[in-house]
């Protein structure tokens, strides 16, 4: 199922980062993302709402929704309880990848160096979040990485934007990025279904030039 998940993100090429005040912002922005053609969303796990939200979108049956900034097992419990299908912490950690395998749903946690890859690598990872990417060397680091690590992939995301987004996607290594700048948290907060769904078609053209 986890293998499912990553192929569905990497056909996506774009995983749109949401922060969502309000679970009840879920429903509209669920419509947007589904009618602008990218029905994928990493919910972070930074407000209170995040949990709900996941729920609202998962019940949809049309949005691939995941988990961001998961920090424990207990997370873990409560984001796969309310629907998600992948996992994505900053950093690694054990706990939760081990967590994430005993529920069965995909996990990627931030790696950014050769060291973090290889621990990732001895738990069985091999696509990691490459965050924060633009402050992490960008580009050229992953290109770096990947020629030691040749079977592993990235989804940068952390300063990845509509000018800079072709230069990851143009990098075999990179399986999809992650960014926030089509899901706008106060476009969200407003409700404002049109508004995200241009910007979300957008980066759909964006990943597809």
């Amino acid at each position: 199922m986890a293998m499912d998940v990553l192929d569905r993100l990497a056909g996506h090429r774009v995983v749109p980062v949401v922060v969502l005040d309000d679970a009840e912002d879920a429903a509209s922005l669920g419509r947007a993302l589904v009618d602008g053609g990218l029905p994928v969303a990493e919910v972070t796990f930074r407000t209170a709402a995040a949990e709900r939200a996941i729920g609202v979108l998962a019940e949809r049956g049309d949005v691939l929704v995941g988990a961001g900034t998961v920090l424990t097992p207990g997370q873990v419990d409560r984001a796969v309880g309310a629907g998600a299908r992948f996992v994505v912490s900053p950093g690694l950690s054990r706990a939760v990848v081990e967590r994430c395998g005993e529920h069965g749903v995909l996990a990627l946690p931030g790696a950014v160096t050769a060291t973090e890859v290889q621990a990732a690598l001895e738990l069985g990872v091999s696509t990691v979040k490459f965050f924060p990417a633009g402050t992490s060397g960008g580009p050229a680091a992953i290109a770096a990485l990947a020629a030691p690590f040749g079977h592993v992939r990235f989804v940068p995301t952390g300063g990845v934007g509509p000018e800079n987004l072709r230069e990851y996607l143009d990098l075999p290594a990179v399986a999809a990025v992650g960014g926030s700048w089509m899901v706008p948290r106060a476009r969200v907060a407003a409700r404002d279904t049109a508004g995200i769904t241009e910007l979300v078609a957008d980066a759909v053209a964006r990943a597809r030039d």
